[in-house]
């Protein structure tokens, strides 16, 4: 546990005693890449100590440096929540961000039954979403950042009996995979042909690739023979070559692209902005159909 495993270390490598000259406390980061003040005042600040001392000062330290936003919606008021030790404090970081994960894998089996008999699982979550005690996710072609893709490795590192978090997160992997292997039975062998994939970043409109999906992306790509560029608004040539891959700009021939990120700037694409394409796969549902007429679309969760 977090209690056995940290206090005999810090005081070893220190030489002092915690509880007495030094307290430990385990606060978990619960902020989102891009709005983090915003969020460090929208949610409460989970504390757990060793001790009673130990979760009083850490209630000290946050109330003040933080402030807090009025929440009604929430069972207490918004603020400092004392959880009582490490471990359950621990445990909130990964039950939350596991919960996430589990969500987006049902949501992706959802969408890929939903596409091999012809629905439109978009329609369907918004239809479940109508009351109160249904919050499915959407389907996407990743699960990308600092938080998602990790946290339930290390939550089924501790429980290993946690079958739904391992499906989940194999299906979620998968799913790069999966869209590629739908594009080449669409389009054939893809060896020499040119594929394009729109989005480096993990997410729109941050500029970041921690565990993005266009790595696995890129990689399923290559690995049939296809001719990859990449293409973010928010990345230049050379920080993409750096990351790399070899930039495409607009405008360049292309066979193939596969939207790997929900940025704006893809929410106009059209196929003349890709001279040649002959499928576009929208991993994150982000493009407009009515744009795309005329030109096979392939979009997660829906049928070809």
């Amino acid at each position: 546990t977090t209690r056995n495993r940290w206090k005999p270390m810090l005081e070893e490598g220190s030489g002092l005693t915690e509880g007495e000259d030094f307290f430990l406390a385990y606060s978990p980061e619960r902020v989102l890449t891009g709005r983090v003040f915003a969020d460090l005042r929208k949610y409460p600040k989970l504390i757990g100590a060793l001790s009673s001392e130990g979760n009083r000062r850490a209630r000290e330290f946050y109330e003040a440096v933080l402030q807090f936003d009025e929440r009604p919606d929430l069972a207490q008021p918004n603020g400092v929540w004392d959880l009582g030790s490490t471990e359950a404090s621990e445990m909130a970081k990964l039950a939350e961000t596991t919960y996430r994960d589990v969500n987006i894998g049902l949501a992706n089996q959802f969408g890929l039954f939903a596409a091999s008999h012809g629905i439109d699982v978009y329609k369907v979550i918004e239809a479940c979403n109508s009351q109160p005690y249904s919050h499915i996710h959407r389907p996407g072609i990743a699960v990308g950042g600092h938080c998602i893709p990790v946290y339930p490795r290390l939550y089924l590192s501790t429980d290993p009996d946690a079958d739904i978090v391992r499906v989940a997160r194999q299906l979620n992997a998968s799913m790069p995979e999966r869209l590629v292997a739908q594009a080449e039975g669409i389009l054939g062998d893809l060896s020499g042909q040119r594929a394009v994939v729109l989005g480096a970043a993990y997410r729109g409109g941050v500029k970041e690739t921690a565990f993005s999906g266009v790595f696995p992306t890129v990689k399923a790509l290559q690995d049939r023979g296809a001719d990859v560029v990449v293409h973010d608004p928010l990345y230049s040539d050379d920080e993409l070559r750096r990351l790399g891959f070899e930039p495409y700009a607009m405008g360049g021939e292309v066979d193939l692209a596969i939207l790997q990120t929900d940025h704006a700037d893809y929410r106009e694409l059209s196929p003349a902005q890709l001279p040649g394409i002959k499928l576009i796969v929208d991993g994150r549902a982000a493009t407009d159909a009515a744009l795309w007429a005329g030109t096979p679309r392939i979009v997660v969760g829906t049928a070809a």
